[in-house]
C-alpha cells in the first residue's frame, strides 16, 4: 500500500466525531452476554518477490502467492481452533509491493462484483477462469468457517469508448479487498480509493462504498491503509452509522504522531467504531503494528527492535457494535473485558462514562489543579514535515498556549520525573496545508518528548520517555473531524481519562496517573473542505 517507501508519510489522519459526547471513553460499554463475538486479525510477514519490477509467468506468480497463501491457511486453522469467526488478513499480503504496472500482471485475477451475481469460487471452480487466489481463499474460510478478509491484486476489463478514463492497455488494475462468508461464498469487493505511489494499480473511476452483512454481528464496512485518511469513503461508512470496520493495511510508522496502533487506537476511540486492523510485517520498511480495537478495549501488537521478524496472531471476543442488529440503540452498563497484548502492552479504563446520542455542550472538564504559569520563548520546528510553532515545558508544573496563526493550543501540566531525567517536551501547534507525499489541511495540538535537549530536536521520532505527564490538553478546531492520540513509552497505548467537546469548536484531552512516560499526547483534526 500505501507507506510503503522508505520516506515515511507526513499524513494527519483521519478522526471523524459524530454528534456524540465522549466521556471517560474508555468505559462505554456496548454489549451484554450474547451480543459479543470473536474476532482476529493476522500480522503477515510477507515472502516477497526479490525482484518485483520483473514480470513473472502466471505459473511463477501463483507459486510465490502460494507460499504466503499457505502461512494464511494456517493462521485462519489457529484463529478458528480459538473461536474466531471472522479474521481480517493484511494489505498486499499475498504479492508484497514496489510491482510496475506490467510486472504485476500476472498476480492479476478478475474478481466478479458479488452485487451482480452469487458466486462461491470453492464450490464452483468452472465458471471463471483463471482464479486459483480466490478459490484458495474462499475453500480457506469454508473449511474453517470463517468469515475471511483479504487484499490481492484485480484485473477489470474496460474500453475507452465507454469509459473514457479507461487506461490505454484496456483494463483496470485495482488494489482489492475480498469477503468470503463462512460458507466460501464472495460476500463483497473493494477497489482501494486512495492509492498511494502504487504505480501497478489504478484508482476505480467511482467512488466504492462497500459493506456486508454477517450473521454474528451484522453489519461491517470495508476500507484499505491509505483511505482512513481521507474523507471518502471511510467518513462515508461512518455517515451511515456503520460501527464495524476491517481495515488490511500495509502501514508504515513514523513517530511521533502517526504510528499504525497510535493511530488505530485513536480513530477507533473518536470515530465510536471497531477497527479490525490488520498490517504487515516488514522491518525494512517499518511496518509493523496491528489490532483489535473498540471504543472500549483493545488487543495490539507493535514490534520492536530486535524481535524476531515474524507474523503475529491476534485474537479477542469483542461486543457487536451494530445497533440494527442488535434491535436497540442502548447504552448498557458495564464493560467489555480484553487485554493488551506482545511488547506494545495493552490499556486500561478508567472512570464511569456513557454515549450520548445527541450533541452536548458540557463543560471542557472538572477544574485541574492550579498550576504555575511558566513563560517561555516560542520557536519553530519540523514535525511530521510540517512547521510547528512550539513552547518549551518548564518546571513540574504549568500552564501554556501556543499559537500558530489564529490557531491556538492550551496546555495544563504537572508531570514527574523518574530518576532525576531531564527529558525535554514542548507543545505545538499547526494549522495549514500539509504538502510532504500528499496535500491534505490540518490543524494539530500535540504535547510531545523531545528527541535530545536541544529545541532543535522537538518534533523528532522518539520511542521512550520516563517522565510520568498529567495534562488537560485543548483546541479550539475548524472542523467536526478531530481524533484524540495518547502514546506510552514503549508503544504503550494510554486511553485518556475525558475527551470532551462543545458546540463551538473547542476539544480537550485529559489524562492523569499514566503507567509509563509520555511520549505523545494529541489532539489532531483533518479539516477536509480545505484540501
Amino acid at each position: 500500500m500505501a507507506l510503503r517507501v522508505l520516506q515515511a508519510v507526513a499524513a494527519v489522519a483521519v478522526l471523524c466525531r459524530f454528534p456524540v459526547t465522549l466521556t471517560r471513553a474508555g468505559d462505554r460499554s456496548e454489549g451484554t452476554p450474547g451480543q459479543s463475538y470473536v474476532a482476529a486479525v493476522y500480522e503477515h510477514r510477507v515472502i516477497l518477490n526479490p525482484e518485483p519490477h520483473v514480470p513473472l509467468s502466471r505459473a511463477a506468480a501463483l507459486k510465490h502467492m502460494m507460499s504466503n497463501l499457505d502461512v494464511y491457511e494456517e493462521q485462519a486453522a489457529r484463529a478458528a481452533e480459538q473461536g474466531a469467526q471472522i479474521i481480517v488478513f493484511p494489505e498486499d499480503g499475498l504479492q508484497g509491493f514496489n510491482f510496475s504496472r506490467l510486472s504485476i500482471s500476472a498476480y492479476l485475477e478478475t474478481i466478479p462484483d458479488p452485487q451482480s451475481e452469487d458466486w462461491n469460487p470453492c464450490t464452483q471452480t468452472d465458471r471463471h477462469t483463471h482464479t486459483e487466489v480466490l478459490q484458495r481463499l474462499s475453500c480457506m474460510a469454508r473449511r474453517h468457517r470463517l468469515y475471511l478478509v483479504a487484499n490481492m491484486a484485480d484485473l477489470q476489463p474496460c474500453r475507452q469508448t465507454s469509459h473514457p478514463t479507461c487506461p490505454h492497455d484496456g483494463r483496470w488494475q485495482f488494489n482489492t479487498d475480498v469477503v468470503f462468508r463462512w460458507d466460501g461464498s464472495l460476500a463483497a469487493r473493494y477497489h482501494k480509493h486512495n492509492l498511494y505511489f502504487e504505480k501497478a494499480f489504478d484508482a476505480p473511476p467511482t467512488l466504492e462504498v462497500v459493506t456486508f452483512d454477517t450473521p454474528f454481528a451484522g453489519r461491517f464496512g470495508v476500507f484499505t491503509c491509505f483511505d482512513i485518511l481521507f474523507h471518502d469513503p471511510t467518513v462515508r461508512l461512518l455517515e451511515q452509522g456503520v460501527r464495524q470496520m476491517v481495515y488490511p493495511t500495509a502501514w508504515m510508522n513514523q513517530l511521533p504522531l502517526l504510528s499504525a496502533v497510535q493511530f488505530q487506537r485513536a480513530f477507533s476511540l473518536g470515530a465510536n467504531t471497531t477497527l479490525l486492523a490488520a498490517n504487515i510485517r516488514a522491518d525494512s520498511l517499518g511496518m509493523t503494528g496491528s489490532g483489535i480495537f473498540t471504543p472500549g478495549t483493545a488487543i495490539y501488537h507493535h514490534a520492536r527492535a530486535g524481535q524476531p521478524e515474524e507474523g503475529r496472531l491476534l485474537v479477542l471476543r469483542i461486543p457487536v457494535l451494530d445497533t440494527a442488529w442488535l434491535g436497540t440503540e442502548t447504552r448498557a452498563k458495564g464493560q467489555a473485558g480484553g487485554e493488551g497484548e506482545g511488547e506494545a502492552g495493552g490499556e486500561t479504563t478508567r472512570g464511569e462514562g456513557e454515549e450520548s446520542q445527541h450533541c452536548q455542550e458540557d463543560s471542557l472538564s472538572t477544574s485541574p489543579p492550579a498550576f504555575s504559569p511558566s513563560s517561555p520563548f516560542p520557536f519553530t520546528s519540523s514535525m511530521m514535515y510540517d512547521p510547528f510553532s512550539f513552547l518549551l515545558l518548564s518546571g513540574s508544573e504549568g500552564q501554556l498556549t501556543v499559537c500558530d496563526g489564529r490557531f491556538c493550543c492550551h496546555l495544563q501540566y504537572r508531570r514527574s520525573t523518574q530518576g532525576g531525567n531531564t527529558e525535554l517536551y514542548a507543545l505545538g501547534a499547526f494549522s495549514g496545508t500539509h504538502t510532504v507525499n500528499g496535500r491534505y489541511n490540518v490543524q494539530v495540538c500535540a504535547l510531545v518528548r523531545c528527541l535530545g535537549s536541544e529545541v532543535s530536536s522537538c518534533g523528532q521520532e522518539v520511542e521512550e520517555a520516563e517522565s510520568r505527564v498529567d495534562f488537560l490538553l485543548e483546541g479550539k478546531f475548524r472542523t467536526r473531524y478531530v481524533y484524540p492520540s495518547l502514546l506510552g513509552s514503549s508503544m504503550v497505548l494510554e486511553q485518556p481519562d475525558q475527551v470532551k467537546t462543545t458546540a463551538d469548536g473547542r476539544v480537550a484531552m485529559e489524562h492523569s496517573g499514566m503507567t509509563v512516560g509520555l511520549v505523545t499526547a494529541c489532539l489532531y483534526g483533518r479539516v477536509y473542505d480545505q484540501d
